[in-house]
């Protein structure tokens, strides 16, 4: 199962030139979307951010951005704390 946000619109960016490889990314991102390969960090899957924050929140380098609060994560959050189904537009591919 693969979870799917509007494509072409999440705002994660990766600085390679910044990051050193720790792969503390590829542990905090939820949705798999970080791999590492010849020691440093590259983004597999853009749209399947969720634009949750944790990976910049967790980078040492400081060399991932999102601005956290504006896609999936956010509409999961507002729906549980309204009572109502997330309202992020996500789609769930297989399902």
């Amino acid at each position: 199962m693969s979870m799917r946000y509007l494509p072409n619109v999440v705002t994660l960016e990766l600085d390679r030139a910044r990051c050193n490889g720790c792969g503390m990314c590829t542990t905090v991102c939820p949705h798999a979307v970080f791999a590492v390969e010849a020691g440093k960090a590259r983004i597999g899957d853009r749209d399947a951010c969720m634009e949750c924050g944790a990976c910049a929140r967790n980078c040492p380098q400081g060399a991932v951005s999102v601005r956290a609060g504006v896609g999936c994560a956010a509409g999961i959050i507002a729906g549980f704390m309204r009572g109502t189904q997330p309202a992020c537009d996500c789609i769930v591919s297989g399902a």
